[in-house]
């Protein structure tokens, strides 16, 4: 075992090494890949993804996403040029399209790629509930979320290697045992917390850009509650990548104050 020792020796000093801040948070953050490494490779994805897909244009459904977008971007860009942060928008080409798909669902791909799908339009009907999804979507990426995700599973990768070469010696029964510990230990006690925790973040900071463009952050909870409405089977909230409709709602609600506070400081004020 003393090589699976060495080997995350090795991992912690590469992860001490390549850390960025998140300009929201001001926490530490894993940076294994750089936004010049990711932003191509991301860019092509969405290219192709939009060949593939069915983009709805002119209609006013798409045209909302194409305003909301553009006004949770200047709110981005507003918030941190204001706390010295404009070098995080480098390289970024802000994109929102509209893609008929039944799904209920929103993305943003790392460097600005944001895609609603039709089938979240019944959750987000109006401005103000779309802009929280818009600026949940946008703080992914201005988080770096993608590249944080990227470099936490090539850390369980390096993980898999140390204890695969570890146990080399050790019976095929022992081996497989090792492995399927360390798959299940990375997986719920460090992977889906890691990811929830993103989502959670996300919230946060989705809340502040909202209500700095001007729509009260109180929509969020109405959002979150027509998700919680529409039912549907979910797993327990330690088995999935996204905290449970009711944590987030009782998150969200709890830091709307800090979002008002936060807009205050750039003029809009809420009753």
């Amino acid at each position: 075992m003393k090589k699976i020792v060495s080997l995350y020796s090795v991992a912690i000093l590469l992860l001490i090494g390549s850390c960025s801040t998140n300009p929201f948070t001001g926490k530490k953050t894993l940076a294994l890949v750089s936004n010049d490494q990711l932003f191509p490779m991301a860019f092509q994805q969405y290219g192709q993804f939009l060949t593939e897909n069915k983009v709805v244009v002119g209609t006013a459904e798409a045209k909302r996403v194409e305003k909301v977008g553009m006004k949770i971007k200047a709110a981005a860009e507003r918030w941190l040029t204001a706390n010295g942060q404009a070098a995080v928008l480098q390289g970024y080409q802000w994109e929102y399209k509209l893609v008929d798909n039944k799904e209920v669902n929103a993305w943003c791909m790392p460097g600005g790629k944001i895609v609603f799908y039709t089938g979240i339009l019944p959750i987000t009907n109006d401005e103000a509930t779309m802009a929280a999804v818009m600026g949940h979507e946008v703080a992914h990426a201005l988080a770096s979320h993608g590249a944080q995700r990227m470099s936490a599973g090539m850390l369980q990768q390096a993980g898999a290697v140390a204890v695969s070469v570890g146990t080399q010696n050790q019976s095929a029964e022992k081996q497989q045992m090792w492995m399927q510990a360390f798959g299940l230990g990375s997986q719920f006690g460090v992977m889906l917390p890691f990811s929830r925790d993103h989502e959670s973040e996300a919230d946060m900071i989705g809340l502040t850009l909202m209500a700095v463009a001007g729509y009260d952050p109180k929509n969020a909870v109405i959002v979150w509650e027509r998700m919680s409405a529409k039912g549907g089977q979910s797993p327990p909230e330690f088995m999935s990548t996204h905290p449970s409709n009711e944590t987030r709602i009782a998150k969200i609600t709890s830091q709307i104050p800090a979002a008002k506070a936060e807009a205050a400081k750039f003029g809009v004020v809420f009753k």
